[in-house]
């Protein structure tokens, strides 16, 4: 069988045509925890400071892609590989891509990192207490896993299995989104990661 053929355009022929570093920011946490939030706001920010981004929510993609997958945990790792692929390919378009996934299990985390090259994963724990986080419910699924609706609810009947060396941790319980922010931006210009290539 013949390999597919390679694409004359690479990544760094993108990078220099929009003139900044693709890479991936992964904002990991329970079901609450302001993942899609700060997503939304980081990206506007980059987007003020002239980056072309892209978010690739879990929603979103669960909605249009995914539907076939349910919540056990084995459904769970194939959509973190699935939106871990689609994460390397807008990464390979020369994009900054801010990704938004709950992704609470570790084995479906780690392989998810070995999709990148050093220096093009940068990975954000929100680890806002989980009371704190059925408070806010946004989407109400405590509220249907506790009523028995919904099951395999990661931080309810699943434990969500802390990242063991995230680049950023934020309590969003304590840390406001605009503090947030800033911690995050000031990370990534230390780090290089906002370099005009």
């Amino acid at each position: 069988m013949k390999c597919a053929q390679a694409f004359i355009i690479k990544k760094r022929d993108r990078e220099k045509l929009l003139q900044q570093r693709a890479f991936v920011i992964w904002f990991t946490g329970v079901s609450g925890s302001g993942k899609t939030t700060l997503a939304n706001k980081l990206e506007k920010q980059l987007f003020r400071l002239k980056y072309l981004t892209y978010i690739l929510d879990g929603d979103r993609l669960r909605k249009h892609l995914h539907k076939e997958l349910s919540y056990t945990p084995e459904d769970r790792l194939e959509n973190i590989r699935r939106n871990g692929q689609i994460a390397r390919m807008f990464t390979d378009a020369g994009l900054i891509t801010i990704c938004a996934f709950m992704s609470g299990i570790e084995k479906g985390r780690k392989e998810l990192r070995s999709l990148f090259l050093p220096g093009e994963f940068v990975e954000i724990y929100l680890d806002c207490p989980i009371n704190v986080c059925r408070l806010r419910d946004p989407k109400g699924l405590y509220k249907k896993a506790s009523s028995g609706k919904l099951q395999y609810l990661i931080g309810f009947d699943i434990p969500y299995e802390s990242p063991k060396r995230p680049n950023i941790i934020l309590d969003t319980s304590k840390i406001p989104p605009e503090e947030c922010i800033r911690i995050i931006v000031k990370y990534l210009i230390e780090k290089k990661y906002l370099i005009r290539s």
